[in-house]
């Protein structure tokens, strides 16, 4: 099976998809990203906009490790070449990153690429450069991003509709706004805080 359809297998299968947190420290990361896959978590995503290089690819290869000790994905945000450089499984890319069709040609057709989008006439040319998955949003306020831009519910349900891919909604989805997401076509919600922050996140 392809990357890019067990990512789709793994959405239909669990819809969450989960975000590190800088915030954390490394071990506390490790730690909480285990309790997350051994409570059911498959596709994690890890973001890091603080690290120097050298140490994003070493943490990334970790968790590349743990992840798949798991059979989960592991994907890294905003950069393509930490992606190749760690092992990842691909990675997903925001408006300001390399451009999709660079990234693309980084990864290869093998791995996966996801992309960042707020409005709808992002999504089209995202497609079109060969993305596997859309993250759309913020559906909701966010305190883990707070410059990102407010798309809401309803511009969420358009966007679902808009796609080709597979829409993950981002942005402020915590367990008791989740469903709503789901039910506007999202296949499936990408989660920081709720997971990364939760007193229990296993339980979360």
């Amino acid at each position: 099976m392809s990357r890019s359809a067990k990512l789709r297998e793994l959405l239909d299968a669990t819809r969450v998809y989960a975000v590190t947190d800088v915030a954390l420290d490394e071990k506390r990361l490790l730690a909480v990203t285990r309790s997350l896959l051994e409570a059911g978590i498959r596709i994690v995503q890890y973001r890091d906009k603080e690290r120097p290089d050298g140490s994003r690819v070493q943490l990334a290869g970790q968790l590349v490790e743990l992840v798949h000790a798991y059979d989960g994905l592991l994907l890294v945000n905003d950069r393509a070449d930490v992606a190749v450089a760690a092992g990842a499984d691909g990675a997903h890319l925001g408006q300001d990153d390399l451009p999709l069709d660079a990234a693309r040609s980084l990864l290869g057709p093998d791995l996966i690429l996801g992309a960042s989008a707020s409005y709808l006439e992002e999504i089209a040319p995202a497609c079109a450069a060969g993305i596997d998955y859309l993250g759309f949003g913020a559906v909701y306020p966010t305190e883990t991003k707070p410059d990102a831009e407010f798309a809401g519910l309803e511009l969420f349900r358009e966007a679902c509709g808009a796609s080709r891919v597979p829409v993950v909604g981002i942005g402020g989805i915590t367990a008791e706004r989740a469903s709503s997401v789901i039910a506007a076509g999202a296949a499936g919600i990408a989660v920081v805080s709720a997971l990364y922050r939760a007193p229990d996140p296993g339980a979360a």
